[in-house]
């Protein structure tokens, strides 16, 4: 069957009815420098021919396997015990998708109960949702949140300068319509810079633990200056960290969000991922999503129930939080299935690699000569090295020795020129480490 099953025939028959000559007739009112551009489509090729073709097209990519990878900026390459494609590759889960006859979707609801459950206690928070898009999305819907706590009246949003750029750029296209004063992000503010932008009209503020620097702050100073002025603290948050470090619900959040890709989810050129959503009791008749909570059915049975689905598909359009719908399923239960399996003590001893991973590659690079180690806060998975020439040039050099560098912070953070973001999690072996040290020893200092 052909993609487009009409015969010239029926298309002609079709324009005559509407008193059109042609189907480029029919987009005449569109600006020619706005329509699709014609197709310069290669001659017809069977469906074996296609695959081949494919796949040597594919072929030109560089593989992450052929890599010692040592970038992150918010995707990260951890280890997948090989249970979670299993679990995810069983029929039930193929479809896994909105419930919308939640009663009969008990195995759907129990995933996502038990992935909400872990989430709440992973963040220190009360209540966490069926999961958005991604953490970009996430931190966006936190901005809604807190403006609707708000009641309208607050127009500050303070983000952190040092929240993924990606995430901030997200953000502002939200709400772009809107007549929000979004500060904070626009130089290169300290700690305490940050939390002196907090006033009487801050709807959130919003941090990131680690921030995109991997740097770990205070949370509790700014929970206490956000809380005595009436706005909510949101804590971006990496959730391997959280295994290791007091969970932001201990340190004063109102909302903790991030991106779940670290939680058994592959790097997948970027996607599909996970958002995740945590929030205090107060808030979660304001969140976008869904809460799955647990009953007893008739019999007395454990049953699982849709307790709330705050969007404007269920309830009155001018009291939604939100459009937001998907619940990114399959991805949320890889994240149940891998939490499952690592365990408290599993998770931690994953976090303690990292932490201590990170340190020695940090001290050897510290060491070399030209290159130096921002120490100025403690920091996880990620730190900033000053080096001695452009960093593209140095990972130009790296991927020629099979490592992937780290992310030339230049392009996001004027201030950070020649500074390189390097990651290191429990994927990486000591002979890589030492082998990235030995190439970086090569740099020449112009």
């Amino acid at each position: 069957m052909a993609y487009i099953p009409h015969t010239d025939a029926e298309r002609e028959q079709m324009l005559n009815i509407i008193g059109a000559k042609s189907i480029d007739e029919l987009f005449e009112a569109v600006p020619e420098t706005h329509r699709f551009p014609a197709l310069n489509l290669p001659p017809m090729m069977s469906e074996m021919d296609i695959v081949a073709e494919m796949q040597a097209l594919s072929e030109a990519n560089d593989h992450a396997g052929d890599f010692a990878i040592f970038r992150g900026a918010g995707a990260y390459h951890h280890f997948i015990p090989s249970v979670v494609n299993h679990i995810l590759l069983r029929g039930e889960y193929f479809t896994a998708y909105t419930p919308y006859q939640p009663e009969v979707s008990q195995g759907t609801l129990q995933a996502i109960y038990e992935y909400q459950s872990m989430l709440a206690q992973l963040t220190g928070m009360d209540a966490a949702n069926a999961s958005h898009y991604d953490g970009a999305t996430s931190l966006a819907e936190a901005v809604t949140v807190a403006k609707d706590v708000g009641r309208n009246k607050r127009k500050r949003i303070i983000l952190s300068p040092y929240i993924n750029p990606q995430y901030r750029a997200v953000v502002r296209t939200y709400h772009q319509w809107g007549d929000l004063e979004f500060v904070g992000d626009d130089q290169p503010y300290t700690t305490s810079e940050l939390i002196d932008l907090i006033d009487e009209n801050t709807a959130m503020i919003a941090v990131g633990y680690p921030n995109y620097l991997g740097h770990i702050e205070n949370l509790s100073l700014f929970a206490e200056k956000a809380h005595e002025k009436g706005a909510l603290l949101v804590v971006v948050a990496n959730p391997i960290a959280l295994a290791m470090f007091k969970s932001p619900g201990e340190l004063g959040a109102d909302l903790v969000v991030g991106e779940g890709q670290s939680l058994g989810i592959p790097l997948s050129f970027g996607g599909p991922y996970l958002g995740y959503f945590a929030c205090r009791e107060d808030y979660v008749r304001r969140i976008a999503g869904r809460i799955v909570g647990e009953t007893v059915d008739q019999n007395g049975t454990r049953a699982y129930v849709m307790t709330l689905r705050p969007r404007e598909q269920d309830i009155r359009r001018e009291k939604a939080s939100s459009n937001i719908c998907t619940n990114q399923g399959l991805m949320a239960l890889a994240a149940t299935v891998y939490l499952s399996l690592m365990g408290k003590n599993g998770l931690r001893k994953a976090a303690e690699l990292c932490y201590h991973k990170t340190q020695y590659a940090a001290d050897r690079i510290d060491d070399l000569l030209h290159f130096s180690v921002d120490r100025l806060q403690p920091f996880f998975n990620e730190f900033v090295v000053k080096c001695p020439i452009p960093v593209s040039e140095i990972n130009a050099l790296l991927s020629e020795r099979g490592i992937l560098g780290g992310v030339d912070l230049s392009e996001d953070y004027p201030h950070l020129k020649d500074h390189m973001l390097i990651c290191v999690t429990e994927m990486n072996r000591k002979s890589e480490i030492d082998s990235l040290v030995e190439v970086l020893k090569e740099v020449r200092h112009e």
